[in-house]
């Protein structure tokens, strides 16, 4: 008799048929019971039990165990795709025979967890490293494939210092250190910092023992500062000094190295415990101040960088290492230069020539304007002393005006060469900033680069001819110029002027010319005394009047009567 299942629990099983399709009695049923109660007795929940894969879904694995019906496993507990196919034996962990829905719950993670459970918890107890591959990333760390099951690794316990990108370390196969496991939970903790520090206190060890001056090692620059690098030379760590660092002007120490990056350095010096330990980079290289000499001897002309500006002058880099100095004197042949900056900036690529060398000092003199030809090198042969030439106002002073007369080269025609005749207090009573002007060429010191030029040559000296056209005892019809407090200065022809003592104006008692007289009044005087040399003329109004009429003298003093004090008088007294 062969008989078939056909529900799967006590309460459904109602209907069973046989070959001939009579309907069993009460012990055939009671039988076919007792075999199905046999079949369940080797499922225990929380054993591990073997199943084989009948068919996978996008979110589920079926898997038969030989029991009343299959199990469902979700898919994402299956790391190795070649367990998805059908007809695959795998271990699984029963969780459950039956659930509310009449199914098998199974775990294939359990399962697996439960294989290497005890590997993982001798690895711990024994402190032995165990092997796995980092998986993914999850919140606050990543996740490590430890013999087929997934372990926690925290971000703090991944390296020595902070990893900048987790996503790199993926599928990354490494030793690490079990440092916590909780079986109930199923919680796996690991650690590669652990690991990475035995190994560098291991390799201190090896290195400190064979650490000495001189020596070249290679090192990842593991922090920068503003003073210097610290290398990690493989367990310890040394200061590379930003003065260490290049033979160069260096600002500051990123511009030479970058974290992470690895370098070659030289063990300079060291304390007695190799703690403190100061590596160089410079020193690697030949010191550039030793062929200076036949590199750049003097007037050659070199090529390079302006790094720093100070009040006095420029220094230039023209080698890694080696710098110059253009003093701000030799920054221009014809320019006052207050300020270099006024010529160069930081940064800026310039030529000059080499003045002067001090290899033992490590100073080198250059010179920016030497590039351009000297605009007074044949100064006295394009303008010899008294050839004409014509220029513009560039400047005025006290005592003079500058006048560009050829370009980067200024003469000066002082107060004193203006006029043969007038007494100028100032050069802007002649002439402003931007005229044209024509003068002389009086005199060249090339040396001192001054050229001294003159208006009042271009024509010839009045007063060489004074003595002969005023005579002293000649009547002269004078025109008063300006009222001095001891006298009047008069105009005559040519430009020449005199001079009337306040007792020669008038017989009058009067305490100052201006008192009786004006500028622009018309007296007459007669020549009393010259003297060419000092270019002086004295004249006398009241001398002249002495073989006159006395009308004439009495029509004089009536029309340069002393003033009495007016009201204008006293307001201009009191506003001065």
């Amino acid at each position: 008799m062969s008989t078939k299942l056909l529900y799967g629990t006590e309460e459904d099983l109602k209907e069973f048929d046989s070959e001939d399709g009579r309907i069993l009695s009460d012990a055939d049923r009671e039988q076919i019971l007792q075999q199905y109660d046999a079949t369940l007795r080797g499922y225990k929940e929380g054993s591990i039990v073997k199943g084989v894969v009948v068919r996978v879904t996008n979110d589920d694995v079926f898997v038969d165990i030989n029991f009343k019906s299959e199990g469902v496993i979700p898919r994402e507990e299956f790391k190795d795709e070649e367990e998805l196919k059908p007809g695959t034996q795998i271990d699984v962990y029963l969780e459950q025979v039956e659930n509310q829905d009449g199914q098998i719950i199974l775990s294939k993670q359990r399962a697996d967890f439960m294989r290497v459970w005890e590997r993982i918890r001798e690895a711990f107890e024994k402190e032995e490293m165990v092997q796995g591959t980092i998986t993914r990333r999850i919140k606050g760390g990543v996740v490590v494939d430890v013999f087929g099951i997934e372990a926690f690794l925290p971000g703090s316990q991944i390296d020595l210092r902070q990893v900048p990108d987790l996503d790199t370390l993926l599928g990354q196969k490494m030793d690490f250190k079990v440092i916590k496991v909780n079986k109930v939970r199923r919680n796996i903790v690991v650690s590669r910092r652990v690991v990475l520090e035995q190994e560098r206190s291991k390799m201190r060890d090896e290195i400190i023992d064979t650490l000495d001056k001189g020596q070249i090692r290679e090192g990842v620059v593991k922090n920068i500062t503003d003073f210097g690098a610290f290398i990690d030379l493989g367990g310890v760590d040394g200061l590379l000094h930003i003065t260490d660092m290049s033979w160069g002007r260096v600002t500051h120490p990123s511009e030479v190295v970058k974290l992470g990056q690895r370098v070659k350095v030289v063990v300079l010096d060291f304390n007695d415990r190799k703690e403190r330990i100061s590596l160089g980079m410079k020193q690697l290289t030949k010191h550039p101040w030793e062929d200076v000499a036949a590199k750049y001897p003097e007037g050659t002309r070199v090529k390079g960088k302006v790094v720093s500006i100070t009040d006095y002058g420029v220094f230039v880099e023209i080698a890694e290492g080696v710098e110059g100095l253009i003093h701000i004197s030799e920054m221009s042949w014809t320019q006052h230069i207050k300020h270099p900056s006024q010529v160069v900036q930081p940064g800026q690529e310039i030529e000059a020539v080499v003045l002067k060398l001090d290899p033992e000092n490590e100073k080198i003199s250059l010179g920016l304007k030497q590039i351009q030809p000297d605009p007074w090198a044949n100064i006295e042969n394009e303008l010899p002393v008294g050839s004409k030439v014509t220029g513009e106002i560039r400047n005025l002073a006290a005592f003079g005006a500058f006048i560009e007369i050829k370009e980067g080269v200024d003469g000066l025609i002082h107060v004193s060469d203006m006029s043969w005749t007038k007494k100028i207090n100032h050069p802007s009573e002649v002439f402003k900033k931007g005229d044209k002007v024509e003068c002389i060429v009086l005199a060249i010191d090339k040396e001192k680069r001054r050229i001294s030029l003159s208006m009042k040559h271009l024509e010839d000296d009045p007063w060489d001819s004074v003595a002969s056209e005023f005579p002293a005892g000649k009547d002269v019809q004078a025109k008063i110029s300006r009222l001095l407090d001891r006298g009047a200065v008069i105009e005559l022809a040519n430009g020449i002027e005199g001079f009337i003592p306040t007792s020669k104006l008038t017989t009058e008692s009067i305490k100052n010319p201006a008192d009786a007289f004006k500028a622009g009044d018309v007296v007459p005087a007669v020549v009393t005394e010259i003297d060419v040399g000092a270019r002086k003329m004295t004249l006398s109004v009241v001398d002249y009047f002495k073989n006159k009429e006395d009308a004439e003298w009495k029509s004089y003093l009536e029309a340069h009567k002393p003033r009495g004090t007016t009201l204008g008088d006293v307001i201009k007294i009191e506003g001065e």
